[in-house]
């Protein structure tokens, strides 16, 4: 099933949304291996929390938009496209 997203919420996120969020990021910055002080890791927190506010709750379909949103994909990992596009 797709996840749509919704209204942004502008309802403090509970230590419940923060823990979901948290496992997504540590997830997300192990598997890339992004170093802790960096600038991507700033920009994946940030984008992490927009689009959990957006209404992505889902752990999984977070973590894909963030991946995509970041372009952390690895190429072998992308669908072939056709010459010249």
């Amino acid at each position: 099933m797709v996840q749509t997203i919704k209204n942004r919420s502008q309802v403090p996120l509970d230590s419940r949304d923060l823990e979901i969020c948290q496992r997504v990021f540590d997830k997300i910055r192990s598997e890339y291996q992004v170093e802790k002080d960096s600038d991507e890791v700033e920009r994946t927190a940030s984008i992490i929390i927009e689009l959990y506010r957006q209404g992505v709750r889902d752990p999984d379909h977070l973590q894909s938009m963030v991946e995509a949103a970041r372009g952390l994909f690895e190429a072998s990992e992308r669908p072939p496209t056709a010459p010249g596009i």
